[in-house]
Protein backbone atom coordinates (compact mmCIF):
# COMPACT_ATOMS: atom_id res chain seq x y z
CA UNK A 1 0.00 0.00 0.00
CA UNK A 2 1.44 3.59 -0.82
CA UNK A 3 0.30 6.69 0.53
CA UNK A 4 0.95 9.67 -0.97
CA UNK A 5 2.41 12.22 1.68
CA UNK A 6 1.93 16.06 0.72
CA UNK A 7 5.31 16.91 1.77
CA UNK A 8 6.84 15.06 -1.12
CA UNK A 9 5.37 17.69 -3.69
CA UNK A 10 7.36 19.84 -1.58
CA UNK A 11 9.99 18.07 -2.14
CA UNK A 12 10.08 17.49 -5.51
CA UNK A 13 9.77 21.04 -6.34
CA UNK A 14 13.02 21.67 -4.79
CA UNK A 15 15.12 19.06 -6.46
CA UNK A 16 18.25 20.81 -8.12
CA UNK A 17 17.48 24.42 -7.03
CA UNK A 18 20.94 24.75 -5.56
CA UNK A 19 20.44 24.04 -2.20
CA UNK A 20 21.09 21.19 -0.40
CA UNK A 21 17.60 19.02 1.42
CA UNK A 22 17.10 18.37 5.02
CA UNK A 23 14.34 15.79 5.77
CA UNK A 24 13.41 15.62 9.34
CA UNK A 25 11.69 13.26 11.20
CA UNK A 26 11.02 10.30 13.86
CA UNK A 27 12.31 6.73 12.54
CA UNK A 28 9.62 4.76 10.64
CA UNK A 29 7.69 7.83 9.15
CA UNK A 30 7.90 6.90 5.72
CA UNK A 31 11.56 9.18 5.26
CA UNK A 32 12.89 6.58 2.94
CA UNK A 33 9.93 5.87 1.36
CA UNK A 34 8.72 9.51 0.20
CA UNK A 35 12.29 10.12 -1.10
CA UNK A 36 12.20 7.23 -3.10
CA UNK A 37 8.93 8.47 -4.74
CA UNK A 38 10.56 11.54 -5.33
CA UNK A 39 13.80 10.37 -6.82
CA UNK A 40 11.39 7.87 -8.41
CA UNK A 41 13.03 6.99 -12.48
CA UNK A 42 16.36 8.93 -11.12
CA UNK A 43 18.60 6.04 -12.09
CA UNK A 44 21.92 8.44 -10.87
CA UNK A 45 21.44 8.85 -7.22
CA UNK A 46 23.83 7.32 -4.17
CA UNK A 47 22.66 6.29 -1.35
CA UNK A 48 24.33 6.01 2.06
CA UNK A 49 22.54 5.19 5.28
CA UNK A 50 24.15 6.33 8.56
CA UNK A 51 23.00 3.60 10.36
CA UNK A 52 25.51 1.66 8.76
CA UNK A 53 28.91 1.06 10.36
CA UNK A 54 30.56 0.93 6.82
CA UNK A 55 29.30 4.12 5.48
CA UNK A 56 30.40 6.17 9.00
CA UNK A 57 33.70 4.25 8.37
CA UNK A 58 33.98 5.68 4.92
CA UNK A 59 33.05 9.17 5.55
CA UNK A 60 35.08 9.16 8.51
CA UNK A 61 38.21 11.24 7.03
CA UNK A 62 36.30 12.16 3.59
CA UNK A 63 38.51 14.36 1.21
CA UNK A 64 37.13 16.35 -2.22
CA UNK A 65 39.05 12.98 -4.11
CA UNK A 66 37.71 10.78 -2.12
CA UNK A 67 34.23 12.33 -2.81
CA UNK A 68 34.71 12.32 -6.43
CA UNK A 69 35.67 8.94 -6.71
CA UNK A 70 32.33 7.92 -4.86
CA UNK A 71 30.19 10.20 -6.86
CA UNK A 72 31.05 8.92 -9.94
CA UNK A 73 28.43 9.90 -12.31
CA UNK A 74 25.34 10.19 -9.42
CA UNK A 75 24.17 13.65 -9.57
CA UNK A 76 21.96 13.20 -5.91
CA UNK A 77 23.11 11.89 -2.35
CA UNK A 78 21.09 10.77 -0.03
CA UNK A 79 22.44 10.47 3.55
CA UNK A 80 20.10 8.21 5.26
CA UNK A 81 20.22 9.01 9.45
CA UNK A 82 22.66 11.25 9.27
CA UNK A 83 22.84 12.13 12.52
CA UNK A 84 24.85 9.00 12.96
CA UNK A 85 27.89 10.04 10.81
CA UNK A 86 30.19 12.40 12.98
CA UNK A 87 30.83 16.12 11.78
CA UNK A 88 28.10 15.32 9.56
CA UNK A 89 27.54 19.08 8.70
CA UNK A 90 31.15 20.01 7.43
CA UNK A 91 31.01 17.12 5.74
CA UNK A 92 27.99 18.06 3.42
CA UNK A 93 29.23 21.70 3.56
CA UNK A 94 32.41 19.87 2.21
CA UNK A 95 30.19 18.34 -0.70
CA UNK A 96 28.07 21.24 -1.67
CA UNK A 97 30.81 23.50 -1.81
CA UNK A 98 32.86 21.46 -4.34
CA UNK A 99 30.31 19.76 -6.25
CA UNK A 100 27.50 22.59 -6.43
CA UNK A 101 25.99 20.45 -9.21
CA UNK A 102 25.22 17.53 -7.04
CA UNK A 103 21.90 17.46 -4.88
CA UNK A 104 22.76 16.48 -1.24
CA UNK A 105 19.39 15.39 0.44
CA UNK A 106 19.97 14.64 4.57
CA UNK A 107 17.60 12.67 6.45
CA UNK A 108 17.50 12.01 10.35
CA UNK A 109 15.33 11.12 12.94
CA UNK A 110 17.57 13.34 15.66
CA UNK A 111 16.60 17.00 14.74
CA UNK A 112 18.86 17.42 17.88
CA UNK A 113 21.54 15.68 16.04
CA UNK A 114 20.88 17.32 12.97
CA UNK A 115 20.25 20.80 14.08
CA UNK A 116 23.62 20.92 15.75
CA UNK A 117 25.51 19.36 13.19
CA UNK A 118 24.27 20.36 9.94
CA UNK A 119 22.58 24.06 10.49
CA UNK A 120 25.87 26.51 10.91
CA UNK A 121 27.95 24.61 8.14
CA UNK A 122 24.71 24.97 5.48
CA UNK A 123 23.65 28.23 6.81
CA UNK A 124 21.82 29.46 3.74
CA UNK A 125 22.79 26.02 1.82
CA UNK A 126 19.91 24.21 3.05
CA UNK A 127 16.54 23.97 2.59
CA UNK A 128 14.69 21.95 5.64
CA UNK A 129 11.50 20.05 6.01
CA UNK A 130 9.55 17.80 8.73
CA UNK A 131 7.90 14.53 8.00
CA UNK A 132 5.60 13.34 10.96
CA UNK A 133 3.41 9.77 11.15
CA UNK A 134 0.66 10.09 8.68
CA UNK A 135 -1.91 13.30 8.65
CA UNK A 136 -5.61 13.15 8.31
CA UNK A 137 -5.54 15.05 5.06
CA UNK A 138 -3.00 12.50 3.24
CA UNK A 139 -5.15 9.19 4.93
CA UNK A 140 -8.78 10.80 3.31
CA UNK A 141 -6.99 11.60 0.20
CA UNK A 142 -6.11 8.05 -0.13
CA UNK A 143 -8.97 5.86 1.80
CA UNK A 144 -11.39 8.90 1.03
CA UNK A 145 -13.24 11.30 4.15
CA UNK A 146 -16.03 8.98 4.74
CA UNK A 147 -13.66 5.75 5.63
CA UNK A 148 -11.39 7.58 7.27
CA UNK A 149 -14.20 9.10 9.74
CA UNK A 150 -15.38 5.56 10.39
CA UNK A 151 -11.53 4.74 11.15
CA UNK A 152 -11.10 7.40 13.70
CA UNK A 153 -11.82 5.01 16.91
CA UNK A 154 -8.73 3.20 15.50
CA UNK A 155 -6.40 5.96 14.74
CA UNK A 156 -7.17 7.20 18.44
CA UNK A 157 -6.14 4.55 19.62
CA UNK A 158 -3.27 3.09 17.01
CA UNK A 159 -1.85 6.20 15.81
CA UNK A 160 -0.75 6.95 12.33
CA UNK A 161 2.48 5.40 11.99
CA UNK A 162 2.43 4.29 8.18
CA UNK A 163 3.45 0.27 9.00
CA UNK A 164 0.42 0.43 11.44
CA UNK A 165 -2.32 1.88 8.79
CA UNK A 166 -0.90 -0.27 6.24
CA UNK A 167 -1.63 -3.42 8.46
CA UNK A 168 -4.96 -3.46 9.34
CA UNK A 169 -6.09 -5.82 12.07
CA UNK A 170 -2.10 -6.35 12.87
CA UNK A 171 -2.22 -2.68 14.30
CA UNK A 172 -1.71 -3.92 18.28
CA UNK A 173 1.65 -5.90 17.19
CA UNK A 174 2.42 -3.93 14.29
CA UNK A 175 3.03 -0.94 17.48
CA UNK A 176 3.79 -2.39 19.84
CA UNK A 177 7.35 -3.84 17.94
CA UNK A 178 7.26 -0.02 16.66
CA UNK A 179 7.72 1.27 20.12
CA UNK A 180 10.35 -1.32 21.25
CA UNK A 181 12.00 -1.93 18.33
CA UNK A 182 12.85 1.77 16.92
CA UNK A 183 10.97 4.29 18.60
CA UNK A 184 13.87 4.96 21.93
CA UNK A 185 16.90 4.31 19.60
CA UNK A 186 17.65 7.86 18.96
CA UNK A 187 17.14 8.45 22.25
CA UNK A 188 19.02 5.92 24.32
CA UNK A 189 22.12 5.52 22.47
CA UNK A 190 22.65 8.74 23.08
CA UNK A 191 25.90 9.00 26.41
CA UNK A 192 23.63 11.86 28.13
CA UNK A 193 21.21 9.74 29.13
CA UNK A 194 23.20 7.19 31.65
CA UNK A 195 19.15 5.80 32.82
CA UNK A 196 17.17 4.77 30.02
CA UNK A 197 14.77 2.85 32.48
CA UNK A 198 14.23 6.81 34.05
CA UNK A 199 13.68 8.01 30.11
CA UNK A 200 10.73 4.98 29.46
CA UNK A 201 9.41 6.11 33.40
CA UNK A 202 9.22 9.77 32.68
CA UNK A 203 7.60 8.91 29.16
CA UNK A 204 5.23 6.74 31.23
CA UNK A 205 4.43 10.09 33.11
CA UNK A 206 3.69 12.05 30.30
CA UNK A 207 1.60 10.20 28.97
CA UNK A 208 -0.94 10.27 31.70
CA UNK A 209 -0.33 13.75 31.63
CA UNK A 210 -1.22 14.78 27.98
CA UNK A 211 -3.80 18.04 28.08
CA UNK A 212 -2.55 19.19 31.66
CA UNK A 213 0.12 21.06 32.38
CA UNK A 214 3.23 19.62 33.27
CA UNK A 215 5.13 20.46 36.56
CA UNK A 216 8.90 19.33 36.14
CA UNK A 217 9.11 19.21 40.01
CA UNK A 218 6.11 16.52 40.30
CA UNK A 219 7.57 14.54 37.35
CA UNK A 220 11.08 14.50 39.63
CA UNK A 221 9.85 13.38 41.84
CA UNK A 222 7.71 10.69 39.85
CA UNK A 223 10.23 9.26 38.19
CA UNK A 224 13.44 10.00 40.67
CA UNK A 225 15.66 12.28 39.37
CA UNK A 226 16.72 15.82 39.60
CA UNK A 227 14.76 18.67 38.03
CA UNK A 228 17.49 19.71 35.67
CA UNK A 229 17.87 15.52 34.11
CA UNK A 230 14.10 15.85 33.78
CA UNK A 231 14.08 19.35 31.82
CA UNK A 232 17.41 17.39 29.67
CA UNK A 233 15.41 14.10 28.65
CA UNK A 234 12.30 15.83 27.94
CA UNK A 235 14.44 18.02 25.74
CA UNK A 236 16.14 14.97 24.09
CA UNK A 237 12.53 13.29 23.86
CA UNK A 238 11.08 16.85 21.83
CA UNK A 239 14.27 16.70 19.70
CA UNK A 240 13.82 13.19 18.65
CA UNK A 241 10.34 13.37 17.89
CA UNK A 242 8.54 11.71 20.47
CA UNK A 243 6.67 14.38 21.92
CA UNK A 244 6.54 18.05 21.62
CA UNK A 245 5.61 21.17 23.59
CA UNK A 246 2.71 24.09 23.71
CA UNK A 247 3.38 27.10 25.96
CA UNK A 248 0.71 29.20 27.11
CA UNK A 249 -0.29 32.28 25.79
CA UNK A 250 -0.39 35.74 27.34
CA UNK A 251 -1.08 38.67 26.53
CA UNK A 252 -3.59 41.21 28.63
CA UNK A 253 -4.46 39.55 31.93
CA UNK A 254 -2.73 39.35 35.07
CA UNK A 255 -4.39 36.62 35.78
CA UNK A 256 -2.69 34.15 32.48
CA UNK A 257 -0.34 31.70 33.59
CA UNK A 258 3.01 32.66 31.58
CA UNK A 259 5.47 30.24 31.73
CA UNK A 260 3.22 26.92 31.93
CA UNK A 261 3.58 24.14 29.62
CA UNK A 262 1.93 21.07 28.25
CA UNK A 263 3.51 18.08 25.94
CA UNK A 264 1.77 16.34 23.75
CA UNK A 265 2.98 13.01 21.31
CA UNK A 266 3.74 13.27 18.02
CA UNK A 267 1.54 9.92 17.76
CA UNK A 268 -1.53 8.76 19.81
CA UNK A 269 -0.29 4.89 19.09
CA UNK A 270 3.09 5.56 20.74
CA UNK A 271 0.99 7.60 23.60
CA UNK A 272 -1.24 4.38 24.72
CA UNK A 273 1.86 1.75 23.72
CA UNK A 274 3.68 3.50 26.18
CA UNK A 275 1.21 3.21 28.96
CA UNK A 276 -0.32 -0.12 27.88
CA UNK A 277 -3.40 0.66 26.74
CA UNK A 278 -4.99 -0.40 23.52
CA UNK A 279 -8.18 -1.16 24.35
CA UNK A 280 -11.05 0.58 22.42
CA UNK A 281 -12.62 3.91 23.06
CA UNK A 282 -15.56 2.86 24.07
CA UNK A 283 -13.82 1.30 27.16
CA UNK A 284 -11.59 4.09 27.91
CA UNK A 285 -11.71 7.36 30.88
CA UNK A 286 -8.75 9.16 29.03
CA UNK A 287 -10.85 10.11 25.88
CA UNK A 288 -10.64 13.46 26.21
CA UNK A 289 -6.92 13.21 26.71
CA UNK A 290 -7.14 11.38 23.62
CA UNK A 291 -8.84 13.28 21.46
CA UNK A 292 -7.04 16.55 22.29
CA UNK A 293 -3.60 14.61 21.97
CA UNK A 294 -5.39 14.02 18.32
CA UNK A 295 -6.84 17.05 17.52
CA UNK A 296 -3.25 19.09 18.60
CA UNK A 297 -0.74 16.64 16.80
CA UNK A 298 -2.61 17.16 13.36
CA UNK A 299 -3.08 20.48 13.60
CA UNK A 300 0.68 20.79 13.92
CA UNK A 301 1.08 18.78 10.84
CA UNK A 302 -1.05 20.77 9.00
CA UNK A 303 0.27 23.70 9.98
CA UNK A 304 4.08 22.51 8.87
CA UNK A 305 2.92 20.86 6.05
CA UNK A 306 1.17 24.33 4.62
CA UNK A 307 4.20 26.48 5.84
CA UNK A 308 1.98 28.78 7.66
CA UNK A 309 4.69 29.25 10.27
CA UNK A 310 1.87 29.80 12.78
CA UNK A 311 2.96 29.76 16.47
CA UNK A 312 1.06 27.27 18.39
CA UNK A 313 -0.20 27.91 22.22
CA UNK A 314 -2.93 26.73 25.45
CA UNK A 315 -4.52 29.99 27.51
CA UNK A 316 -5.09 28.95 30.78
CA UNK A 317 -5.60 31.46 33.92
CA UNK A 318 -4.66 31.72 37.46
CA UNK A 319 -8.61 30.51 38.47
CA UNK A 320 -8.09 27.15 36.10
CA UNK A 321 -9.87 29.06 32.60
CA UNK A 322 -8.56 27.55 29.68
CA UNK A 323 -8.55 27.37 26.03
CA UNK A 324 -7.35 24.29 24.50
CA UNK A 325 -5.47 25.45 21.74
CA UNK A 326 -4.54 28.73 19.96
CA UNK A 327 -2.97 29.26 16.57
CA UNK A 328 -1.24 33.00 16.00
CA UNK A 329 -0.15 33.58 12.59
CA UNK A 330 0.68 37.14 10.63
CA UNK A 331 -1.39 39.16 14.05
CA UNK A 332 -4.46 36.57 13.68
CA UNK A 333 -5.66 34.32 16.67
CA UNK A 334 -7.23 31.41 16.03
CA UNK A 335 -8.81 29.40 19.06
CA UNK A 336 -9.96 26.15 19.21
CA UNK A 337 -11.59 23.97 22.34
CA UNK A 338 -11.81 20.14 21.51
CA UNK A 339 -14.65 18.30 22.74
CA UNK A 340 -15.29 14.34 21.91
CA UNK A 341 -18.88 14.45 22.58
CA UNK A 342 -20.72 16.54 19.66
CA UNK A 343 -23.75 16.53 22.37
CA UNK A 344 -21.78 18.15 25.26
CA UNK A 345 -21.68 22.08 24.91
CA UNK A 346 -18.73 23.48 25.22
CA UNK A 347 -18.32 26.26 27.73
CA UNK A 348 -15.75 29.35 26.30
CA UNK A 349 -14.82 31.02 28.77
CA UNK A 350 -16.00 34.46 29.10
CA UNK A 351 -12.50 36.35 30.56
CA UNK A 352 -11.17 35.00 27.34
CA UNK A 353 -13.60 36.42 25.29
CA UNK A 354 -13.78 39.34 26.80
CA UNK A 355 -10.16 39.44 26.77
CA UNK A 356 -9.16 38.58 23.10
CA UNK A 357 -12.82 39.73 21.49
CA UNK A 358 -11.80 39.36 17.90
CA UNK A 359 -10.79 35.96 18.96
CA UNK A 360 -13.35 33.38 17.02
CA UNK A 361 -13.17 30.25 19.59
CA UNK A 362 -14.20 27.36 17.58
CA UNK A 363 -15.50 23.74 18.78
CA UNK A 364 -14.17 21.01 17.38
CA UNK A 365 -15.95 17.35 17.79
CA UNK A 366 -16.10 13.95 16.17
CA UNK A 367 -18.58 15.84 13.93
CA UNK A 368 -16.86 18.05 12.49
CA UNK A 369 -13.68 17.86 12.96
CA UNK A 370 -12.98 17.06 8.94
CA UNK A 371 -13.46 20.53 8.50
CA UNK A 372 -10.58 22.03 10.50
CA UNK A 373 -8.17 19.45 9.09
Amino acid sequence: MHIHRIISDLVTKKLHSGKAIVLIGARQVGKTTLLKECLQGQEDVLWMNGDNIEIRTLMANITVERYRSMLGKNRVVVIDEAQRIEDIGLKCKLLTDNFPEIQLIITGSSSLEIANKVNEPLTGRKWEYRLFPLSYGELAAHFGAMQEWQKLPVRLVYGCYPDVVCNPGSEREVLNNLAESYLYKDVLIWERVKRPDKVVRLLQALAYQVGNEVSTNELSQMVELDRSTVEKYINLLEQAQVIFRLGAFSRNLRTEIKSGRKIYFYDNGIRNALIGNLSPIDMRADIGALWENYMVSELLKKKHYNLTYAKSYFWRTTQQQEIDYIEECDGMMTAYEFKWNPMKKAKVSKTFTGAYPDVEVKTVTRDNYMDFL
